[in-house]
């Protein structure tokens, strides 16, 4: 990847993580910490990877991607409002009442959502059905992408969809899944292992590769992967929760619990300065 590449996609990467924060605080509540592990996927995946069209959210041929882990909601919307299809000085209403932002995507109310998500286990199901329904149509220039949590694929349901996914040959679906190892009960060990996950991917048919997922040279290589691979393919990242906030990283307390005015001062303080160092460089 060239300097030029990685540093706008770095500065998107940490004007979503200002949105993440910016929203959970004024909504008192949200998701900030699986948000904040996901925000260098969702800049990469709206700024270098997926075929969108603001001005026409509709496009018959646009890629789709489905978040399964809905609650991760508030890294979406940021990234969707910087690419244009909402003003970014929305996501101050998020889960507010009559707001169109709620606390889980709804593919009804907002620009840029393909598929209401929220009950983990099921928006993979919905992007293996999206991915068939392109072979179906004979159109393979569109691609699925789908986003789920460590702790979310503990949900049989998953591997189901992921039979499917095999069975019908989608080598235009991409699943990620996001190894930020916390869930909201603790750590995804303790809670309910799905170790080894790259070797019962494979056992599933897919094409697998592991990366740090907070990393865009390794994203990179992840999606050139995608690409020429024949088969359903896995990108498992290996994530930071709450990464680019200090005290919210690694703290399992911070999956769904909003920062106060001290934290989100401090937090935005330490986002600006982020910004700045990689505007500067």
């Amino acid at each position: 990847m060239n300097a030029e590449t990685k540093k706008m996609l770095s500065s998107y990467a940490v004007k979503i993580r200002m949105g993440i924060i910016e929203s959970t605080y004024n909504a008192k509540a949200g998701h900030p910490g699986g948000s904040l592990s996901s925000a260098d996927l969702f800049a990469y995946l709206y700024f270098n990877e997926m075929k969108v069209d603001p001005s026409n959210p509709k496009w018959a041929e646009r890629d789709r991607f489905v978040l399964s882990k809905g609650h991760c909601a508030p890294g979406l919307y940021s990234a969707l409002a910087l690419k244009g299809f909402f003003p970014v000085e929305d996501l101050k209403t998020l889960r507010h009442i009559d707001s169109y932002l709620q606390g889980h995507p709804n593919m009804n109310t907002v620009p840029g959502i393909d598929m209401s998500t929220g009950s983990l286990g099921q928006g993979i199901s919905a992007a293996v059905g999206m991915a068939k329904g392109a072979k179906y149509i004979g159109n393979d220039k569109i691609n699925v992408y789908t986003l789920l949590g460590d702790g979310e694929i503990e949900e049989g349901q998953v591997w189901e969809a992921m039979m499917f996914a095999n069975q019908y040959n989608l080598d235009n679906l991409c699943v990620i899944i996001d190894c930020n190892g916390l869930q909201i009960d603790g750590a995804c060990e303790d809670v309910m292992s799905a170790e080894p996950i790259d070797q019962k991917l494979k056992a599933f048919g897919f094409d697998v590769v592991t990366i740090d997922g907070n990393d865009f040279d390794q994203l990179e290589g992840a999606f050139d992967a995608f690409h020429k691979s024949s088969k359903p393919f896995g990108i498992i990242m290996k994530t930071v929760k709450g990464k680019g906030v200090s005290y919210m990283e690694n703290q399992v307390g911070w999956h769904g619990k909003a920062p106060n005015e001290e934290e989100y001062n401090i937090a935005m303080a330490e986002l600006n300065a982020k910004l700045a160092e990689i505007e500067e460089a």
